[in-house]
């Protein structure tokens, strides 16, 4: 009874922290957030972002995210960027 009791107790220290790196480790990224400057356009800030990937899919998402119909941004405006990937 006392080694069931002990093999627990491990069991319990070990996979608590191993659960929650995984379970973080699948966590869903959290959106950021991106201020508008001058001459900035979906497709420049979406290429500034993600400079190795292709800007089409950010640029839908960043619109989608915002409700920016047309692309029509202004300097000042403060767009939520989706995770990327």
């Amino acid at each position: 009874m006392a080694a069931a009791a002990t093999l627990a107790i491990a069991w319990g220290v070990v996979a608590g922290p191993v659960g929650r790196a995984v379970e973080l480790r699948h966590a869903p990224a959290a959106a950021e957030s991106y201020v508008v400057r001058p001459g900035d356009t979906l497709w420049s800030i979406a290429r500034r972002l993600a400079p190795s990937e292709d800007p089409r899919p950010l640029v839908d998402a960043i619109a989608a995210a915002n409700h920016v119909d047309g692309g029509w941004i202004v300097p000042g405006q403060a767009l939520v960027v989706p995770p990327t990937g």
